[in-house]
């Protein structure tokens, strides 16, 4: 694909209004808790758009509707999974953790709440925590910032070395001059021109497929088995489950959680929930038909198959290309743009409290004062950039693939320990050092062992999750009763839930 001039220029303004975004963040932030969790100021329509957006990646224009296109209606089990998940991670632990990281110290990291809620004086909890975010969220950024070069090199033509650049560059300044409100007040309008793409599209394409029943006939009549929901009998209960046990991640991922925590109250919560699932019920939907829509459209245009059929993760942009004005098209390729960047952003971020607040502030510098924590935090997001970038530059490094379970590797170390740690005043410090090690563990062990030598089908989620769960509580139980102040603190907690209504 050539860049026509439209493209350019949307492309230009909407990277010219993040980076000026960026700018008036700056002049917001006095502090360190402002750059690295927004001062706790959000409102409902911020916090929930900036959660969607920091999730769903490129994976929403790109990933799911190239799955949907390949194997039809039976990837919609993951969608599924993501969305039940998604409402359980708001009903059920948005508002507990929005109230104990501040109970706890007024924590502003995962590893700060952590070391907090269990006073973990010895702060192991701090280091491994750190560790873990640290390794899974430098493959993350890597994959984002091959994502965006892979962007740049098919919409413009640009060798991938230089599109690597022009890819992240313009996330990279944000997020270092203005930190969390910067990508919190840029996710919200990237989730605004994702949500904009991902209903037009769909519509456009079905109106031109002739309505939703003709592009039923046609599918059917191209390959029946993509309307069947076990495609064709080949996906058991193992890959049912597999597929909704994605939505165990949420409990886990620390760039979602960290929206919870910047919520300028607990009461806000209910409101960003409704806000939050209607935005990303209806971008899924609209990511599926685009897929299914397109099924029914490069049927019916052989002719124009050839790029999508060589790589489905390619059905948004062609028929985006295909079908909308050069201008048009333009903003609905913006909008891919928009869901890499506000994703890579918040995980640049994430690296940089936990880098900042954890390391740094936890063990080096304990007295250093607000505005060195602040540039010390920008120091650091330029850092986890230039590794970002070094680990991206060749786009088929192995250490890529490891992305498939990185989310896995959250949801399992972090998920059953944040869970637990809300509701369950007996769970000790040694119980969250074990959820973590075993979950972690699991994850790696059963993708390195079960899936790639034995084939075994069942997400690594699964076992991970539940033998992080079995390990928090055996070891809690083996262990001496908590401290009387973290009693204390969680009966606290569960009264000011009990207040607001929660």
């Amino acid at each position: 694909m050539t860049a026509s001039t439209p493209l350019l220029v949307t492309f230009s303004i909407y990277l010219a209004v993040v980076i000026l975004i960026g700018f008036i963040a700056w002049r917001s932030t006095k502090d360190f808790d402002d750059y690295i969790l927004g001062g706790r100021s959000l409102g409902p329509w911020v916090v929930a758009l900036a959660a969607g957006a920091s999730d769903m990646s490129g994976w929403l224009l790109m990933g799911l509707p190239g799955a949907m296109y390949l194997g039809g209606v039976s990837e919609s089990w993951i969608a599924i999974g993501l969305i039940l998940g998604a409402y359980a991670n708001w009903r059920w632990v948005a508002g507990p953790l929005r109230i104990y990281t501040e109970r706890a110290g007024d924590a502003l990291t995962i590893p700060d709440y952590f070391t907090n809620r269990f006073a973990d004086h010895d702060r192991l909890l701090r280091v491994l925590s750190a560790i873990v975010i640290l390794v899974f969220f430098a493959v993350y950024c890597a994959s984002g910032v091959v994502a965006g070069a892979r962007l740049f090199e098919s919409v413009f033509g640009l060798p991938y070395e230089q599109a690597l650049w022009w890819g992240a560059a313009a996330t990279i300044l944000y997020t270092l001059v203005g930190g969390f409100l910067a990508v919190s007040w840029t996710d919200t309008l990237q989730a605004g021109l994702m949500f904009f793409a991902l209903l037009l599209a769909p519509s456009i394409i079905m109106m031109n497929n002739g309505g939703f029943e003709a592009t039923v006939d046609v599918v059917r009549n191209f390959d029946a088995t993509r309307l069947d929901w076990f495609d064709g009998g080949t996906l058991g209960m193992v890959g049912v489950v597999s597929a909704l046990a994605w939505g165990l991640g949420y409990f886990g991922q620390p760039h979602i959680l960290a929206r919870f925590m910047a919520a300028d109250s607990v009461a806000t919560i209910p409101p960003a929930r409704r806000i939050g699932m209607t935005w990303m019920i209806l971008c899924l939907v609209g990511s599926l038909g685009v897929g299914f829509f397109g099924i029914a459209y490069f049927a019916n245009h052989p002719e124009a198959a050839g790029p999508v059929d060589a790589n489905s993760e390619r059905v948004f942009i062609e028929l985006a290309s295909l079908l909308f004005n050069p201008w048009v098209a333009g903003v609905l390729l913006s909008a891919i743009l928009a869901a890499v960047m506000s994703t890579l952003s918040c995980q640049l971020l994430v690296c940089s409290s936990v880098m900042t607040e954890d390391f740094y502030h936890g063990f080096v510098r304990k007295h250093a004062s607000q505005k060195e924590l602040v540039w010390a935090g920008r120091a650091s997001v330029a850092l986890i950039a230039l590794v970002a970038l070094w680990l991206a530059r060749d786009p088929d490094s192995k250490v890529l693939g490891l992305v498939s379970y990185a989310w896995a590797g959250f949801g399992a170390a972090f998920g059953p320990v944040v869970i637990l740690s809300l509701f369950w005043q007996r769970m000790t410090r040694n119980g969250a050092l074990a959820g973590i090690v075993v979950g972690a563990g699991t994850v790696i062990a059963w993708k390195l062992i079960a899936v790639d030598r034995m084939g075994s089908g069942l997400y690594e989620m699964v076992p991970g999750f539940i033998a992080a769960t079995i390990a928090v509580v055996l070891v809690s139980r083996m262990g001496r009763e908590p401290p009387q102040e973290i009693q204390v603190t969680h009966q606290q907690v569960r009264a000011s839930l009990r207040e607001t209504g929660y």
